[in-house]
């Protein structure tokens, strides 16, 4: 299993509307991608790791394949329109990132 993440840095002047993204954006993803995205998941930043500091990443979006291959078959196709999203809902470039899932309720034989 990989994860694709989206992370959107936490800057001054950032903005960034999680509504959107939850209600809009992510349901879009979903359906282009097919069966080929076996799960997704949102975390909206609150705090960073001391007590009143901001948090690192305003908001983070996880894509879940079953492999590398999986993710750039699905996804390729419809990047154009999925980038072409990113304004209605922030201002902040984002951080991209391909992971190697080792544990998660996901993976086959991993504990829940």
């Amino acid at each position: 299993m990989i994860k694709f993440s989206v992370l959107y840095p936490n800057a001054p002047g950032a903005t960034f509307d999680i509504a959107y993204y939850c209600d809009r954006h992510i349901p879009m993803v979903r359906a282009k991608l097919g069966p080929a995205l076996k799960d997704a998941a949102v975390d909206h930043g609150l705090a960073g790791g001391t007590p009143g500091s901001a948090p690192t990443y305003i908001a983070m979006g996880h894509l879940y394949f079953e492999s590398v291959e999986a993710f750039f078959s699905a996804f390729g196709p419809h990047a154009p329109e999925i980038v072409a999203d990113v304004p209605n809902y922030t201002n902040v470039q984002p951080v991209l990132q391909i992971s190697d899932v080792r544990i998660s309720s996901l993976v086959a034989g991993a504990p829940s």
